[in-house]
């Protein structure tokens, strides 16, 4: 992969980035022996996936889904500050390319993009779809469908994209699915703003979780995230109720992902993020050999341009400062693409 340092500063994109038999390589826990089923599959043969579907769906009387706790009665009409409806409302379906190589393997990750979002970043890169809630409304049995066509036409995995606000209708949907042949692995890709309650009903449920870490100080949350000054200590919660569940990042032999964590965490602007602060956290509460994506992709988006701190693009130097960080604290499972952008760009500066 070739890129100028003018590509780079800039905040270019272009860095972006049969399962059943046992992995061994040393970027991931080995699967085990036993041939891999889906967490979902094994909870719907005791009846316990319906029952889950029932509970989630309550919430939406009084929604709680969120850290926003906003009580709204969404089945009667009323929105809260994601401005979700009631019904789902999906953007676009389609295999991704883009992801994390494990979950991208030779056939995409089958990712499902969900309109609207409880954070509101002001550098949201997908505003139109966040932000502005644009997209189609279906029915969980067409999203049922939707899983199953993205099976068929061979994708490793169903990557549900900021899934929070919606959990009840991907439950519902996934049983559904389940029920008519879906047997590949759930991605749940969220922002990390999460509740630990909530993250409890899909225990058994999820087999891979993908979530942010956006922030490790609340003021830095408040200030770019619509008020969100709990973000940190409500998604390091989150983080450790995930890896209680499924684990350190797995894969098949091929080097496909089929369960456990792996953390992203986007590397900002002036240090807006608290990466140290992060790689700190994360050395300290979790395995060492956690899967982690130290991501370089902030560009300027959307209201970025009204804030100081983050009307540019990150350099080079604090590219390599987050890694340097990473590697200080001993944490030895970074995304591989992390670390040839990272070996090429030292490369790049040692000549300069």
């Amino acid at each position: 992969m070739k890129f100028t340092r003018r590509e780079f500063l800039k905040g270019s994109l272009i860095l972006g980035g049969s399962f059943l038999a046992p992995f061994t390589g040393h970027s991931a826990k080995p699967a085990t022996e036993t041939p891999w089923y889906p967490a979902y599959g094994v909870l719907e043969k005791t009846g316990e996936l319906a029952k889950r579907v029932a509970e989630a769906y309550a919430i939406f009387e009084e929604c709680v889904l969120c850290p926003r706790r906003c009580g709204v009665n969404r089945l009667n009409g009323e929105r809260g500050f994601c401005r979700a409806p009631a019904k789902l409302v999906v953007y676009t379906d389609h295999p991704h390319y883009g992801e994390e190589k494990s979950l991208v393997g030779s056939n995409g990750s089958g990712t499902i993009f969900f309109s609207n979002c409880n954070l509101r970043c002001v550098f949201c890169q997908n505003w139109p779809i966040a932000l502005e809630g644009q997209g189609k409304q279906i029915s969980d049995e067409q999203l049922a469908d939707t899983m199953l066509h993205l099976q068929k036409i061979g994708c490793h995995n169903i990557n549900l994209v900021t899934p929070t606000h919606v959990m009840p209708h991907i439950l519902n949907a996934t049983r559904k699915a389940y029920q008519k042949g879906l047997r590949i692995p759930l991605v749940y890709n969220t922002s990390g703003y999460e509740r630990t309650e909530i993250l409890k009903l899909l225990d058994g449920i999820v087999d891979i979780y993908l979530p942010d870490m956006k922030y490790m100080d609340g003021k830095q949350a408040d200030k770019y995230s619509s008020g969100a000054w709990d973000y940190p200590s409500e998604t390091q919660k989150a983080v450790v109720e995930m890896h209680r569940q499924v684990g350190q990042h797995q894969t098949s032999n091929q080097g496909v992902a089929v369960r456990g964590l792996m953390i992203r965490h986007l590397v900002m602007p002036n240090r807006v993020a608290g990466t140290e602060q992060f790689v700190k956290w994360v050395a300290e509460s979790l395995p060492q050999t956690t899967y982690l994506n130290i991501m370089h992709q902030y560009h300027v988006a959307y209201k970025a341009f009204d804030y100081p701190d983050i009307w540019r693009g990150i350099t080079i130097q604090e590219y390599l400062e987050a890694m340097r960080w990473a590697d200080e604290y001993g944490l030895t499972n970074l995304d591989p693409n992390s670390v040839k952008i990272r070996n090429f760009l030292a490369q790049h500066e040692s000549r300069n």
